[in-house]
């Protein structure tokens, strides 16, 4: 079993609108800086983008009426990462929820950076959306 943490991000917005914005896979190069630098671009049920360390193979789970986002990336490991990610309602605005598993062999202070990382995007995604 893997450690993990959950980071989240309060946005002022209504889930299912905002759940309805930020859903499309192409929508996660505008946010997240893993894949900000290029396009996503579609091949059949993945997705292909250029990471930070070259290029990123991504699936996304299907639209679905539970703002249910999660994600798996494959930088050519031969492991897919899953990023569990929800959209869920607080009153009128709406929680984005992830959980950052720990991979086998991460040393404590690469765990910290990418949770950082993940808190960092999900800022930018809130400044996004509310410019």
């Amino acid at each position: 079993m893997l450690s993990s943490q959950v980071v989240s991000q309060t946005i002022a917005r209504n889930w299912l609108d905002l759940y309805e914005t930020i859903w499309r896979p192409d929508y996660f190069a505008k946010w997240a800086s893993g894949l900000s630098s290029s396009k996503l671009e579609q091949e059949g049920n993945y997705w292909r983008a250029q990471g930070p360390q070259g290029p990123v193979r991504l699936r996304f789970t299907p639209h679905n009426p539970f703002g249910v986002m999660d994600h798996w990336t494959d930088s050519g490991f031969g492991k897919e990462i899953y990023m569990p990610m929800r959209v869920v309602a607080n009153e009128q605005g709406a929680e984005i929820v992830m959980v950052v598993y720990r991979q086998p062999l991460l040393s404590d202070q690469k765990f910290f950076q990418e949770i950082e990382w993940v808190r960092s995007d999900l800022a930018r995604l809130n400044s996004l959306l509310t410019q």
